[in-house]
């Protein structure tokens, strides 16, 4: 009967000291840590933007299509649209875009930022796309596709990647 009480005893001790153990590093080790608003709000901003541009997947491609209609789209009246959509001035063209913001390498894309290419070759940049993230982009280039959603990775957007702009802040 001793040795009975005695291990339920070593039992509860144990028990006990576990217990502590796991309280005293839970209170260390799960402390919230201090977030950064300006990136939460950054990361927010292009959410929305890319939920607005999502709305108008199948929106027919024409070229030279008019700022603030969304019956048809180009490339840059469609990120201007989107945009402003979202409280964020861009110009009309997608040359004039890839002087807005600040400048962003390719290695450090997120999503919202604009990827500007020459699919030309001409040495002039003809091209704008929205960076979702995962590697796609967001954008409009052919009649009878209209708004859609394609791979940058390997695509001609890559092959004649000239740019990339964030104009999120």
């Amino acid at each position: 009967m001793i040795n009975t009480q005695k291990n339920r005893m070593r039992k509860i001790i144990a028990g006990v000291g576990i217990s502590l153990s796991i309280a005293i590093s839970a209170g260390t080790v799960s402390m919230p840590q201090p977030v950064n608003a300006a990136t939460t709000s950054t990361a927010l901003k292009a959410s929305r933007i890319i939920a607005t541009g999502k709305k108008y997947i199948g929106v027919p491609y024409r070229f030279g299509a008019r700022s603030g209609i969304t019956s048809a789209f180009d490339c840059s009246s469609f990120t201007q649209y989107v945009y402003k959509r979202n409280g964020i001035s861009l110009p009309r063209s997608s040359r004039d875009q890839a002087k807005a913001g600040k400048y962003v390498s390719r290695k450090n894309l997120r999503a919202g930022d604009l990827i500007f290419s020459d699919t030309n070759r001409d040495g002039k940049i003809n091209h704008v796309s929205i960076y979702i993230g995962n590697g796609r982009l967001l954008h409009t280039y052919k009649v009878g596709l209209g708004v859609t959603i394609s791979k940058f990775s390997g695509s001609a957007w890559d092959r004649t990647y000239v740019t990339a702009r964030r104009v999120i802040r």
